[in-house]
């Protein structure tokens, strides 16, 4: 049992840590202006060696040019990070990181399905999180059924059905 709890804790700060390292990278580097690739082609420069890396460089173009998903994206990385590494809201960080972790686990399927390490990487990624929260589950079943709002929905049913064969 004591094994187990050290296991999660390493994987709570191993997808945090990831998390807050994507989450920095986010607000690094230039935001290019949406004239960017216009004026590359226009110069003749090469954009991207082939067609795949073209469709990764469109696809996190489009991102950033939105203004907002890019920072967006950041924000919830590192807040889920830190909430993974802080072991006490480690629960809901998981949660957060979920459609995180599922996006980066298909962005590397369909876009960079030859690039066999880093699928691997986020697989991993994707399972331990999946862990995480199935690990978890004797605390967020009670979100997906509870037997007093079922019972109370029951009586209620049954009560509207009775008073509506006596009309």
């Amino acid at each position: 049992m004591k094994l187990l709890k050290i296991f999660i804790i390493v994987l709570n700060l191993f997808i945090g840590g990831f998390m807050i390292n994507g989450g920095i990278k986010k607000f690094t580097g230039e935001k290019p202006s949406p004239y960017k690739v216009i004026e590359q082609v226009q110069k003749g420069e090469e954009i991207a060696p082939n067609e795949e890396i073209l469709v990764i460089k469109n696809y996190i173009f489009g991102m950033k040019q939105t203004g907002y998903f890019w920072p967006f994206l950041g924000v919830m990385e590192l807040l889920a990070g830190i909430l993974l590494i802080s072991q006490v809201f480690a629960k809901i960080g998981a949660f957060i990181t979920l459609p995180i972790t599922l996006n980066i686990f298909l962005f590397h399927l369909f876009l960079e399905p030859y690039e066999i390490g880093e699928l691997i990487l986020v697989a991993a990624l994707l399972i331990a999180n999946l862990y995480l929260i199935f690990v978890s589950y004797k605390h967020w079943k009670p979100l997906l059924y509870n037997k007093a709002i079922l019972s109370y929905h029951h009586k209620y049913t049954m009560n509207c059905r009775s008073h509506s064969k006596t009309e």
